[in-house]
């Protein structure tokens, strides 16, 4: 992929301008911080250039100045709220989360578990993080919020809140998915601190949608079609295009909870520190990217691919309809179509060809490699084989893994695993080619290519097995499918 965007340039940028609002406001600054804090791969898809955990980078800049609590609400515990794109629960994730950001050198102060009533699943996962020597702290549901100002801004709306203990200049307040009231969280902090005579401020930092870029830039769409089961829009910020005659894009939540969250600072403060949506927000991004086609054109890819994921998740009943018809607006917008993804014409040929699923994968030189379904390979594990015998310029017809090492894995998968498929999937088939490596050069050779498959693209004619895309995943392949429903994959 061609790139765009300049990540060193953004790490300097961001990490400078963050410390520039936290002496703006005295010394402590309250960052509720949006979106991924590890693995930002829909950020690295349409800004070719931002790595995954560019963010992450950039608060080991501020490490000595930060300290991080994890926010999560009440009724997610009790819930068992499901972190879709991990497959766990909010509770573990921000366990989770902890031991991550511990191994990174980073100082986790707290958790504060925002929405509490008394939910006994809440009280048991306080009790397991004091077990882990974790602070906790409670903050409470406040009847009529966020509107009812006057008992929100008093001793029996945030006054009633457990004060967080934080010592550093810079609190990220980072949270395992939306609505775990990370905003709520600094707001209670700052009434706190006012009562208490410290001078502290808040901000936001989002990397989508980009303020400093158009409304209709494709970055933003792509981040419209990221969101669209969340019934997220970009929209002009119209308080900032009053203060300043300034044309600046935020999104939907945020512009119509600003006029609550400016009484609310002129409630705690006297006056409001902020006149827009976008004056509360630090993101740095636009400002770093310096191909602006190269990030167009990501983003139009990242259009379709989320299309295609819409579509393969109405047959999966994990997507709407709706859903669906919304990212289809958006390509019509853009005037692109589903063909206009590389992989999705050579598979469905070679799958029309072979009167079988197929899939196709784009290397990084642009060419196409294809994968058909055989007695032995599933589709998706003879494209992944094909393409690292190219790469590693070893011929098509040679074989790399004898069929002598295959059948015997065919053999437990059938009559001892009951799987009614005796085909590899991908991650089978990479077990047999790491067992032949040992005294095969050739697949050793192979073997050694597939850190050269992260960032590439494929395309299957039929949904994918779990396995399949978990596969993928790991190796950083960017997948997308056909609403069919394959036969006897399992």
């Amino acid at each position: 992929m061609k790139l765009g965007f300049d990540n060193q340039k953004y790490l300097k940028m961001q990490s400078e301008h963050i410390m520039q609002r936290i002496e703006s406001f005295g010394g402590k600054l309250y960052l509720e911080f949006g979106g991924k804090l590890f693995d930002d791969y829909h950020a690295s898809r349409v800004l070719p250039g931002f790595l995954p955990d560019s963010k992450l980078q950039m608060l080991l800049q501020l490490q000595d100045q930060a300290e991080i609590v994890i926010a999560i609400s009440a009724s997610d515990i009790e819930k068992n709220k499901i972190r879709g794109d991990l497959g766990i629960t909010y509770d573990n994730d921000a366990i989770r989360l902890i031991k991550e950001l511990q191994a990174k050198g980073f100082y986790v102060g707290s958790v504060v578990i925002t929405q509490y009533s008394g939910q006994e699943a809440a009280n048991l996962f306080k009790k397991r993080l004091n077990k882990m020597g974790v602070d906790v702290y409670l903050h409470y549901i406040i009847n009529g919020y966020p509107h009812n100002l006057p008992l929100i801004v008093s001793n029996e709306g945030y006054g009633k809140n457990e004060y967080i203990e934080t010592t550093r200049p810079l609190v990220v307040i980072t949270a395992p998915g939306p609505g775990s009231g990370k905003m709520a969280t600094c707001l209670s902090q700052l009434y706190h601190d006012h009562k208490k005579g410290i001078s502290s401020g808040y901000a936001k930092y989002e990397t989508f949608p980009i303020w400093n870029l158009p409304l209709k830039h494709p970055v933003n769409l792509a981040y419209e079609a990221a969101t669209a089961d969340l019934n997220d829009l970009n929209m002009i910020d119209p308080f900032h295009l009053d203060a300043y005659g300034q044309t600046t894009v935020n999104y939907n939540r945020d512009v119509e909870i600003f006029p609550v969250l400016n009484a609310i600072f002129k409630q705690i403060f006297g006056e409001s520190p902020y006149k827009s949506p976008t004056d509360m927000g630090v993101n740095m991004a636009g400002n770093c990217i310096f191909d602006d086609e190269a990030c167009k054109e990501a983003s139009r890819q990242e259009i379709i691919r989320r299309y295609f994921k819409a579509l393969s998740g109405i047959m999966e009943g994990t997507k709407t309809e709706e859903e669906a018809f919304k990212i289809e607006l958006l390509m019509k917008q853009e005037n692109i179509n589903p063909d206009d993804r590389s992989t999705v014409a050579p598979a469905l040929l070679r799958a029309k060809e072979t009167g079988a699923p197929a899939v196709a994968l784009e290397l990084p030189d642009g060419q196409i490699i294809t994968g058909k379904t055989s007695t032995l390979l599933g589709p998706s594990a003879a494209v992944l084989l094909n393409a690292i015998k190219e790469l590693a310029g070893i011929k098509h017809e040679e074989k790399i893994i004898s069929p002598l090492a295959i059948e015997p894995i065919q053999h437990l998968k059938v009559q001892y695993l009951r799987s009614r498929n005796p085909r590899l999937h991908t991650d089978e088939v990479l077990i047999a080619l790491s067992a032949t490596a040992a005294n095969n050069l050739d697949a050793s050779k192979a073997l050694s290519m597939l850190p050269k498959l992260k960032g590439c693209q494929v395309h299957s004619s039929v949904l994918l097995t779990d396995v399949d895309k978990r596969t993928f995943a790991k190796l950083g392949i960017d997948v997308t499918c056909e609403a069919v429903s394959p036969l006897n994959e399992e």
